[in-house]
């Protein structure tokens, strides 16, 4: 460590312009028109979002603290398994919608850029909370042990855009096309504005983002309550969501023990958040050797079980 830097507005701006930049560079460059994202590609940009967070936790080594640095690379992951399962949704909504693979990367686009705001605006509001009510991050624990155990013991109900409210309220605003218009989001049906089967994709991305984003953005407040570290942490793992798709969508039953993981995780991450109520402290970097303990062995168990039983339908999550 050479020596503690003060986070400033400067650094916030520093930082959102950096991202903007690496948007910038990832839609340019991954998305070019025609361009055909291959499994090899995807995998490139993953490690290299994946390479980038890593450098972002050595620059905070340097120029902060090792605890600091520690608690950004818990937090990162963290999202970034949650993350995980957020993939796997969205690739059962394209699989519902029939969504062709050339439209796929817009609604990504858009879902990606949708969820650095809704996420950004979500641990904006609960760090202030949080700074003036501590108990709300007791109550905050709470919640993560119920969402871990709910999830552990539910069933996978699988996707239905029909209980969706925002797809209720939209259908009840405008008329949808019977068909997809390429990758547009909109088009005219009698002279009169409508939607195309893209854009309730796209809805359906953006509002399972939030679903998941109540659980993810809690525990990430169980590693730490800086808002620097807990934006920044998030961010990066929000960065690399599509290419991560494109790497896991079609090994979606190769996991079929990460959605147990996932719910231990919570059900940890919220216990600890709770245990601080009594004054019990777990050390960050035995919280960090948990984390992956837990989700390593859940990946493990689900290798050996599909070579044991090799998943026949990979379109069912």
């Amino acid at each position: 460590m050479i020596g503690l830097v003060d986070i400033t507005p400067l650094h916030w701006a520093g930082f959102i312009v950096f991202i903007i930049f690496c948007l910038a560079l990832d839609l340019g460059f991954l998305n070019r028109k025609g361009s055909v994202i291959t499994f090899k590609k995807a995998l490139l940009w993953t490690s290299g979002w994946f390479s980038l967070s890593m450098l972002f936790a050595l620059v905070l080594l340097i120029f902060r603290t090792r605890q600091e640095a520690l608690d950004y690379v818990t937090g990162y992951i963290v999202e970034l398994s949650l993350s995980m399962d957020n993939v796997f949704v969205i690739a059962c909504i394209f699989s519902y919608f029939r969504v062709p693979e050339q439209y796929q990367r817009r609604v990504l686009i858009w879902g990606i850029l949708g969820a650095l705001f809704m996420r950004g605006v979500m641990i904006g509001l609960g760090a202030a909370l949080i700074q003036q009510f501590i108990w709300i991050l007791y109550l905050l624990g709470a919640f993560l042990v119920f969402t871990g155990i709910k999830m552990l013991f539910s069933e996978e109900d699988g996707v239905e855009p029909e209980k969706n409210p925002f797809i209720k309220y939209v259908r009840k605003l405008f008329p949808i096309s019977n068909t997809f218009e390429r990758d547009q989001f909109f088009t005219q049906i009698d002279g009169r504005m409508a939607l195309t089967p893209l854009a309730l994709v796209l809805i359906m991305v953006e509002t399972t983002d939030l679903v998941f984003a109540v659980d993810s953005i809690p525990a990430i407040f169980g590693i730490t309550q800086d808002p620097f570290i807990v934006f920044t942490s998030n961010i990066f793992a929000i960065l690399g969501l599509r290419s991560l798709y494109f790497v896991l969508a079609g090994a979606i039953n190769y996991f079929h023990y990460l959605k147990y993981g996932l719910s231990i995780v919570l059900i940890f991450i919220g216990g600890k958040m709770v245990a601080g109520y009594f004054h019990l402290h777990i050390p960050t970097w035995l919280a960090l050797s948990i984390v992956i303990g837990i989700l390593g062995s859940s990946v493990c168990f689900s290798i050996i079980r599909t070579r044991q039983n090799p998943p026949t339908d990979l379109s069912h999550y």
